[in-house]
């Protein structure tokens, strides 16, 4: 079986999730607290503590707490890992595809 980085790994698993897909768009718009980002989200503090320590495990979120409020910021974090990835995935399958449409020609010709 395929073993891939557990950088890797942590970045899907932690983009799996619609919410905190929908977190980093909200704070590549700008920073916010926990309560700020709870609030947008319909969600208790709790459970968007857990979706923001998931990005934060995985470097996508960084925090920061200044008194009792906890603030969130984009993480030092690129994706150049999933872009490479996904790059390769693409390819492959354009691959498949390519060779599917030779094969169709191929046999378009012949009765």
């Amino acid at each position: 079986m395929v073993q891939y980085s557990e950088r890797l790994d942590s970045s899907f698993a932690a983009l799996a999730d619609p919410t905190r897909r929908a977190i980093l768009l909200r704070l590549g718009q700008s920073a916010a607290s926990i309560s700020e980002l709870a609030a947008g989200f319909d969600m208790t503090l709790t459970g968007l503590k857990k979706h923001v320590q998931v990005l934060e495990d995985a470097g996508l979120v960084a925090t920061k707490k200044v008194g009792r409020v906890r603030h969130c910021e984009l993480g030092p974090r690129r994706l150049d890992d999933v872009d490479q990835f996904v790059a390769t995935y693409r390819r492959i399958v354009e691959e498949r595809f390519d060779h599917l449409e030779k094969l169709l020609e191929k046999t378009k010709g012949t009765p």
